[in-house]
């Protein structure tokens, strides 16, 4: 069942977006060589909670960190360890906040210190097929129109859709109806009424669409080795148009 909100609630869950944003650049400001992902899940929890929030990841079905961080073949639900990023890295970085019960989720992906052509095509290209999804969040759509906005840009860009993971609604719980690929015909699925949220987040790889979950039973990497990107917004259909209620994209640099 899809659950809609109110104006009052989509300001409630722009409350927890905001702080989302603010914890992305915490961690932009310290992402690079020679940082470990369990430095960055530990400053995110710590802001997070000196916020009067909690991390919606930490715990949610035995997820045992406040950030999943994702390097290079790994596309999402990587765990934090102590395996210090180096030069040429490209990481995905996803982190959820809950706010006076409400969640915000979403996604950068950060290329560390000189990287290669492809890597950085990959990381632009996908954050363009999330800004390609925004316009077509506006009632009266369909979600097969937000994941024919995705797939036109990956895929023109030669690159290529992980079609197993997708997107899903947000709210009160972290994973609500409907689900969003990142791949659909126009005019197709949920009609997207004013008052719904959606975690719009395009998985792409440079390489084959296949994946496979590691040893830890979360990690989820290519399998043909091919480098991988995460790109997500938590945004509103309003009556007013796209409300995006994570807006990382306007203050988080990545180089």
């Amino acid at each position: 069942m899809i659950v809609t909100k109110s104006p009052a609630e989509l300001d409630a869950m722009a409350e927890s977006g905001d702080l989302l944003v603010r914890v992305h650049e915490l961690i932009t400001s310290m992402v690079g060589p020679g940082v470990t992902p369990l430095e960055l899940d530990r400053a995110a929890e710590e802001m997070i909670r000196s916020e009067g929030a909690v991390p919606s990841f930490k715990g949610f079905h035995g997820y045992p960190a406040s950030l999943c961080i994702s390097p290079n073949d790994m596309v999402v639900h990587g765990i934090p360890d102590k395996r210090a990023f180096v030069e040429g890295d490209i990481v995905s970085i996803d982190c959820g906040v809950t706010l006076g019960g409400w969640v915000a989720d979403a996604a950068v992906t950060h290329l560390i210190g000189e990287v290669s052509d492809e890597a950085r095509h990959l990381s632009d290209k996908t954050l363009e097929s999330l800004l390609a999804a925004v316009p077509q969040c506006v009632p009266g759509n369909r979600i097969g129109d937000i994941g024919h906005a995705v797939q036109t840009v990956v895929e023109d860009a030669g690159l290529t859709i992980v079609t197993s993971l997708v997107g899903h609604g947000v709210g009160r719980s972290m994973h609500e109806d409907p689900q969003v690929p990142n791949y659909g015909k126009p005019g197709r699925g949920a009609r997207l009424t004013a008052g719904m949220v959606l975690a719009i987040e395009p998985m792409v790889t440079t390489g084959e669409a296949d994946v496979y979950t590691g040893d830890d039973n979360w990690a989820i990497s290519t399998v043909d080795g091919s480098l991988a990107a995460h790109q997500e917004f938590t945004i509103a259909i309003t009556a007013d148009g796209p409300r995006v209620l994570t807006p990382w994209h306007e203050s988080v640099k990545t180089p």
